[in-house]
C-alpha cells in the first residue's frame, strides 16, 4: 500500500482526485484503463509520487520537479545544450490547472476591450488561413529563474538556472491580427485570458491574466503561436494556441489563449499587481518590506548566459584542456561579448560567439579553458550586451519575489 504524502490535507487530496481524469484521461492522451473500477477516495500512485508524471508529460526524465500544484519543472543546465530547445527539455511554468483535451477545430479567440472598436471572434482555423504564417526562435524565460540564490530567500518556486529555453515558434504576428480587428488610438495595453483554471477551482477567477504595452504587442516577433519546433504545441506549453513575447518574462506569453483584450489602460488582471512580476523602483536592502506603490512592472529581461557543457562537477587530468559551450541572450538586446573566468573573476578570456538566428533568440558560445595546477576550480560565464550591460558576478538587487537574477553562471571543475 502506498501512503498519501499529505494525509493532513484533505483539500489537496480532493483537488488531486478531481483532476485525475483531467490529467490522465485525455489531457495527455493517456486512457485510464479500468477507470470505472478505481476505488473512490484513493489517489493514483502517479499523483501521490509525481516524479513519474515528468515522463508522462513527455519530458526528459532528467528534469527537476519543483511543484505539482500547479506543475512546474525546470531543466538542468547540461540538458539545455541544443541550439533549438526540444519540447521535452523546455521548462514548465503553470499558474493553474491545465485545460482538458482542447479541440483545436472548435477553438476560438475573442478580441475585445475598451480600445477594440469591433469585438471579434476568430477561430484557430481562421487565424491559420487568413494571416501570414511566420516562425521565429525566441527565448522564453521565467522572471524568477535563479530565485534560489537570493538571500534572504524569496517566495515562489526555487528555480536554479533551468527556467529558460529557446524553441522555434510558428504562428501569426499578433500585430497583423490586431490590425484586422481594429485598434483605437487610445490603446495602451494588450492582455490575455486563457483556459487554465484557478487552483481553487473557481472558474470566475483567472489563474493568471497579464499583458504588454502596445509597442511590444506590435513587434514583428510577437506571436500567436500554435506550433513549437514544427509540431503542434504540447498541452503543457499552451495547446492549441499561446502568445510568445521574446525577451520579456515568460508570464506575459500566456497559454491556452481564448481571449485578448485591447485596453486603454495598463491591464489589471490576475498577477499584474502587488508583488507579482514587479520589482522595486529603487534599490533596497535585502529583506526590506516594500509597499506596492514602490514597485514597477518587469519589462525586458536582463542580459544572461548559461554553461551547458560540460556538466558541473567535471573531473579531468592536469594538462588537458576543457571544452566549454553554452548560450547567451540579452532580453531585448543582442549579446556582443562573452567571456569566461577560471580565477573567480580576477581575469577573463573571450569566447567565440555566434550571431542569433533572429532577434530575441539566444546565441551559442564556445571556449577552451586550461588550468595551471591540480585542485578545485570554478568556471564563470559572463555576457555583455550591445548597450554595454554586463552580467554581475554576484546576485543583483534583492527583491521580494526573487526576480531578474542574472548573476554569472558557474560550474565546478577538479583537476587531478
Amino acid at each position: 500500500m502506498v501512503d498519501p504524502p499529505y494525509p493532513d490535507d484533505p483539500g489537496r487530496r480532493r483537488f488531486l482526485k478531481n483532476t485525475v481524469t483531467a490529467f490522465l484521461g485525455g489531457g495527455f492522451g493517456i486512457s485510464v484503463v479500468y477507470a470505472h473500477r478505481f476505488p473512490t477516495g484513493l489517489l493514483p500512485v502517479v499523483l501521490q509520487h509525481p516524479e513519474p508524471f515528468v515522463d508522462m508529460l513527455g519530458k526528459d526524465t532528467g528534469m527537476r520537479l519543483l511543484n505539482d500544484r500547479p506543475w512546474n519543472l525546470e531543466t538542468p543546465a547540461h540538458l539545455l545544450d541544443d541550439p533549438v530547445t526540444p519540447a521535452e527539455r523546455l521548462f514548465v511554468r503553470n499558474n493553474g490547472t491545465m485545460p482538458v483535451q482542447p479541440d483545436p477545430n472548435a477553438w476560438t479567440v475573442r478580441f475585445d476591450g475598451e480600445s477594440c472598436p469591433r469585438p471579434t471572434d476568430l477561430s484557430l482555423n481562421e487565424l491559420k488561413s487568413n494571416f501570414e504564417t511566420v516562425s521565429y526562435q525566441l527565448v522564453l524565460e521565467c522572471a524568477g529563474n535563479g530565485r534560489s540564490e537570493f538571500n534572504p530567500p524569496a517566495s515562489g518556486n526555487q528555480w536554479t538556472t533551468g527556467a529558460v529555453g529557446c524553441p522555434l515558434w510558428t504562428g501569426v504576428r499578433l500585430r497583423d491580427v490586431l490590425e484586422a480587428v481594429g485598434v483605437r488610438d487610445d490603446a495602451v495595453y494588450v492582455a490575455y485570458y486563457g483556459a487554465d483554471i484557478h487552483l481553487s477551482g473557481d472558474r470566475n477567477t483567472e489563474a493568471i491574466s497579464r499583458g504588454v504595452p502596445m509597442a511590444k504587442a506590435l513587434e514583428d516577433e510577437s506571436l500567436l503561436a500554435w506550433e513549437m519546433n514544427g509540431k503542434a504545441l504540447p498541452l503543457a506549453h499552451g495547446f492549441p494556441l499561446r502568445l510568445v513575447f521574446g525577451g520579456w518574462p515568460g508570464s506575459v506569453s500566456g497559454k491556452w489563449i481564448n481571449r485578448i483584450v485591447i485596453r486603454d489602460r495598463v491591464h489589471d488582471g490576475q498577477k499584474m499587481g502587488g508583488k507579482s512580476y514587479r520589482v522595486p523602483r529603487q534599490p533596497i536592502a535585502p529583506g526590506s518590506d516594500v509597499p506596492d506603490e514602490a514597485m514597477e512592472i518587469i519589462h525586458a529581461m536582463p542580459v544572461k548566459s548559461l554553461i551547458t557543457r560540460p556538466k558541473s562537477g567535471v573531473v579531468l587530468p592536469l594538462g588537458k584542456s576543457l571544452s566549454l559551450g553554452g548560450h547567451a541572450w540579452g532580453g531585448e538586446g543582442k549579446v556582443q561579448a562573452m567571456d569566461i573566468s577560471i580565477d573567480f573573476g580576477a581575469t577573463w578570456k573571450s569566447c567565440r560567439l555566434r550571431d542569433p538566428a533572429n532577434r530575441f533568440a539566444w546565441q551559442q558560445w564556445e571556449a577552451e579553458a586550461n588550468f595551471p595546477r591540480k585542485g578545485y576550480y570554478e568556471v564563470w560565464a559572463r555576457a555583455t550586451d550591445d548597450a554595454g550591460r554586463m552580467q554581475p558576478m554576484i546576485v543583483p538587487g534583492w527583491n521580494p519575489r526573487g526576480y531578474l537574477n542574472n548573476a554569472c553562471h558557474r560550474i565546478a571543475v577538479r583537476l587531478v
